[in-house]
């Protein structure tokens, strides 16, 4: 049996029998005007944080999320998108889209404004999406690349890339780490459909996407997630696992690289009123500017006595430099 057949299984199980502790986010269920999350989507919701974020819904995007579980964030997307067929929803397991399906009349008993209509439920692979080429504004996928190995992964974000419009955002939530994981904890092809296991470090993530072309990417939360400890699982020692929430947006690469954005800010403090590098960034005095990871290296070479550099945050909310 393939590690993909293994996760089918396991999520095959998780919607026939809702497991609560199946995936384990701290993300509070939004309270929105009119929002009504039904009991079970919330038993169902099978991610590692949060993909909607209202600043990415504006305009009625057309959006598309891969990995339904319990049709929780999907109803959430149609909030900001009331039409029919606004959102699409993709997954390779039948038996998780029925109980979407279902799920989606309780929806419709506690939310007047909601028709299931809203959502355009699709049987699909991640890796080969029955979507068009640059049809889609926001995509989204939470807990499942971090299940995928090497080419798998590549393929995934690939198919993302080649569905999103240009500047189209792909928003996604998995777990990362960035201790090594022994072999068997590796090649468990439970652990890696659990999200475990597959777990990279957030520099390998981040290269998986800007690999495929997409020239910004904004890491917007970093939180503690699981812990692999030696009396449960193979391993000598304590494995730290964390969830990260992130956006990649289908920009142009620039010519110097992509601009990664993992929560760095510039301040000058200066003499003058404010600070021009010539190179786009302009630093007003005693003002925080978000600034990406490539900007902060360029003005640290300056090597100047009023201009502070913070550490990464991993957190960014956006009104960056670039």
């Amino acid at each position: 049996m393939s590690y993909l057949e293994t996760t089918h299984n396991v999520y095959k199980e998780a919607a026939l029998t809702p497991d609560v502790g199946l995936c384990c986010t701290t993300n509070p269920i939004w309270e929105l005007p009119g929002l009504k999350i039904p009991k079970i989507m919330q038993e169902m919701n099978y991610g590692c944080g949060s993909t909607v974020h209202a600043r990415d819904l504006t305009n009625n995007p057309k959006m598309l999320y891969v990995g339904v579980g319990g049709g929780m964030e999907l109803l959430q997307f149609s909030y900001f998108n009331r039409q029919k067929g606004g959102v699409v929803g993709i997954d390779v397991v039948d038996e998780m889209l029925e109980a979407s399906r279902k799920n989606f009349i309780e929806a419709e008993a506690q939310n007047p404004w909601f028709k299931s209509n809203f959502v355009d439920l699709k049987k699909g692979d991640a890796m080969n999406l029955p979507v068009e080429d640059n049809s889609i504004d926001v995509a989204a996928q939470n807990c499942l690349f971090n299940i995928f190995k090497a080419d798998d992964l590549k393929q995934a974000i690939a198919e993302m890339y080649r569905v999103l419009k240009p500047h189209g955002k792909l928003v996604m939530s998995d777990p990362t780490c960035e201790q090594e994981m022994n072999d068997e904890l590796r090649n468990d092809e439970r652990l890696r459909a659990l999200c475990l296991s597959g777990s990279l470090p957030i520099a390998d993530y981040i290269k998986a996407l800007t690999d495929a072309s997409f020239g910004t990417i904004e890491i917007r939360a970093r939180k503690p997630y699981r812990i692999l400890d030696s009396k449960h699982y193979l391993t000598d020692e304590l494995i730290y696992i964390e969830s990260i929430e992130v956006a990649a947006i289908k920009d142009p690469m620039p010519s110097d690289g992509p601009c990664i954005f993992t929560g760095k800010a510039a301040i000058y403090y200066g003499t003058q009123d404010y600070f021009d590098d010539k190179q786009g960034h302009v630093l007003l005095k005693n003002q925080p500017l978000a600034i990406c990871d490539k900007t902060a290296g360029a003005l640290a070479s300056l090597n100047r006595d009023d201009i502070f550099i913070s550490e990464s945050t991993y957190h960014y909310d956006g009104g960056g430099c670039c």
